[in-house]
């Protein structure tokens, strides 16, 4: 039986569509704890004991996290945004320094001076005044939500010889998380063109199907 985690402003089969028909997904906020998450996780699991869990981005940190209290299955992450064991990569160091700069602005209550710093980042393209009205629900939005760094996450916590790591070769910071994963055993594959969504690329299915029989 394999899990697929999803945020919950995604369905099913828009956020993994290579799923079997009898897949389970699991909907999770992207603003509650990881831990809180993976209890979630956890819980709609535990009744059906996975073999495979596939999970995209920060989710894949309460993934991981649901995931030691499951120890027979496998993981599948899609570019998983494992800033904690990157720290100390040029690349990785630069993403968190911007985001908290963005984030001071939050705490003076300045959405606007955040998403300025967030929409290049992030979205490519300024922040401009002519877009901000349509714009602005989307930053709050993402003001909200869970940072990926700061859950005490190692290497060594992640089980790493039975993941299997996707990503799309199109950003410095998802490579060097896969690298540091690789390291510890896990196997990385790299499916270009499809962005942050690898699992939109048509081999993924296949890629995934040969790491779960092997």
């Amino acid at each position: 039986m394999r899990v697929h985690v999803h945020s919950a402003g995604r369905s099913g089969d828009r956020a993994w569509p290579s799923a079997a028909p009898d897949a389970t997904f699991i909907a999770v906020r992207s603003d509650v704890p990881a831990t809180d998450a993976a209890a979630e996780i956890t819980k709609a699991a535990d009744p059906i004991a996975p073999d495979a869990v596939f999970a995209h981005s920060y989710l894949a940190i309460p993934a991981v996290l649901a995931a030691r209290m499951t120890p027979a299955a496998r993981l599948v992450l899609v570019e998983p945004a494992f800033y904690d064991i990157a720290r100390g990569s040029r690349d990785v160091d630069a993403h968190v320094a911007t985001v908290e700069r963005a984030r001071a602005h939050l705490a003076t209550g300045d959405l606007r001076g955040y998403w300025s710093i967030i929409r290049p980042l992030m979205f490519g393209g300024p922040s401009e005044a002519a877009t901000w009205l349509e714009e602005q629900p989307l930053a709050a939005e993402f003001a909200q939500r869970t940072l990926p760094w700061g859950h005490g996450l190692r290497a060594d916590d992640l089980a790493a010889e039975r993941t299997l790591v996707v990503t799309g070769g199109w950003n410095d910071e998802y490579e060097t998380i896969a690298a540091r994963l690789l390291d510890e055993g896990a196997t990385h594959v790299v499916l270009p063109g499809h962005g942050h969504r690898a699992q939109d690329h048509p081999q993924f299915a296949e890629v995934a199907e040969a790491f779960l029989a092997g």
